[in-house]
């Protein structure tokens, strides 16, 4: 089968160019031929996906965009593997060409901002359908900026890639909750299905290094660890708050590593500066770092903790933690709750709203003694072996064969 990949860059940015980087070698070695179609070349600070050798390529950025869906046509691809595209008038075009499936790796097409989240009263979760109405919530419930013309150009663009969704032979994504939200904006439950993968997608025949444990007698401080962007809805400043009540209910020092960047990270080393007066609390900002310098981190730390606010699509990141036999805090928000289970890899908070006073006691429960938290780690060890990157290729092209036939 001839696969043609779409997704709007040909850089590696985030879980989606991750997954490409992974998926497209896998297809290739199991008897496919794959190719990459994209609109732009940037942004250039990120690394280029990787693709298999002789695998063609067409950019809009560079051959314009009649001249690549040309060249794409011309290869007659059997299929159509998308991910999103910047505008919904190329999306548009590129589904006469051939039947398409969808992967859905975020709320495309179900949100203005694509945050699916209020922050106003308090930072909550949005389980609303998607339509005009959320006009209406955009400025009270503060779902977004406050420019009215970027509020409107939002919202159309995200009505026309619903509309288009519709014209896709099938829509993939990674956690139930995602299934379920495609439903809920009414694409038949026939043709959504969840295609869940795990942490190993690069990482296959890879051994994870042997975790630290605690010892019953061991008094130095609890090592927490957070991974990823550092931005508003990633509750970093919640966790940040939470430590000084940790402290004092565990008894034991602590030490937070954040590993990552973003624009709240001058906010969040600021409120860490503060907190850290209480000299048994430490706080460390290392920006982002390497994989290998990340594999040491999750093999030194004894719990992950993920204060995402925003309901996570899935938040791989905990299953690579689950990977090291690492338990994970989070809040229960989003797909997270169909890999951490309260009690066997870790511990959930309650997440409409989410409350510094939950996280609190989530990363207490996790904690509060040796025992349960060797007892959470042999959890997150099994727990991970659940999600595969291999049944997940199996899974995916068992959906595109289905859509290849009905075309």
């Amino acid at each position: 089968m001839r696969i043609a990949v779409l997704n709007w860059s040909n850089r590696r940015i985030g879980g989606t160019g991750t997954y490409l980087s992974a998926v497209m070698p896998h297809l290739q070695r199991a008897g496919h031929e794959v190719g990459l179609w994209h609109e732009v070349n940037t942004p250039l600070d990120y690394d280029l996906i990787p693709l298999p050798p002789a695998a063609p390529v067409w950019s809009v950025a560079d051959l314009g965009l009649d001249e690549a869906l040309t060249g794409l046509s011309s290869w007659r691809p059997h299929l159509l593997y998308s991910h999103g595209m910047l505008d919904p008038e190329v999306e548009r075009r590129t589904l006469d060409i051939a039947p398409a499936v969808f992967f859905a790796h975020n709320y495309y097409g179900t949100c203005i901002s694509g945050a699916k989240t209020f922050k106003n009263p308090v930072v909550t979760p949005c389980d609303r359908r998607f339509g005009w109405q959320c006009l209406a919530h955009y400025y009270p419930r503060r779902c977004g900026g406050w420019n009215p013309v970027t509020m409107v150009r939002l919202y159309r663009q995200q009505r026309d890639r619903l509309e288009l969704l519709s014209r896709y032979r099938a829509i993939v994504t990674h956690s139930e909750h995602m299934q379920n939200e495609y439903i809920n904006h009414g694409l038949a439950a026939s043709r959504v299905f969840n295609v869940k993968y795990g942490s190993d997608l690069e990482r296959r025949n890879e051994p994870c290094p042997s975790a630290t444990a605690a010892t019953v007698d061991d008094t130095r401080a609890w090592r927490l660890l957070f991974v990823g962007r550092m931005d508003e809805l990633k509750g970093g400043g919640e966790l940040l708050e939470s430590l000084p009540h940790v402290v004092e209910r565990l008894g034991r020092p602590l030490h937070l590593t954040f590993a990552g960047d973003g624009p709240q990270r001058a906010e969040w080393t600021a409120l860490a500066s503060r907190i850290c007066r209480d000299r048994r609390i430490e706080v460390e900002f290392t920006g982002w770092v390497d994989r290998v310098e990340i594999d040491g981190l999750f093999a030194r730390s004894d719990l992950m903790v993920l204060p995402s606010l925003w309901p996570e699509p899935l938040a791989l990141v905990g299953l690579e933690a689950a990977r090291h036999r690492l338990p994970v805090a989070a809040f229960a928000v989003g797909g997270i709750g169909e890999w951490l289970t309260p009690g066997q890899n870790g511990q959930l908070a309650p997440g409409n709203p989410p409350t510094v006073e939950g996280l609190t006691a989530a990363i207490v429960a996790c904690l509060k003694d040796p025992q349960t938290h060797a007892r959470l780690r042999e959890g997150a060890g099994h727990r991970s072996a659940d999600f595969s990157f291999d049944t997940h290729v199996d899974l995916l092209l068992q959906a595109f064969n289905d859509a290849a036939r009905a075309a």
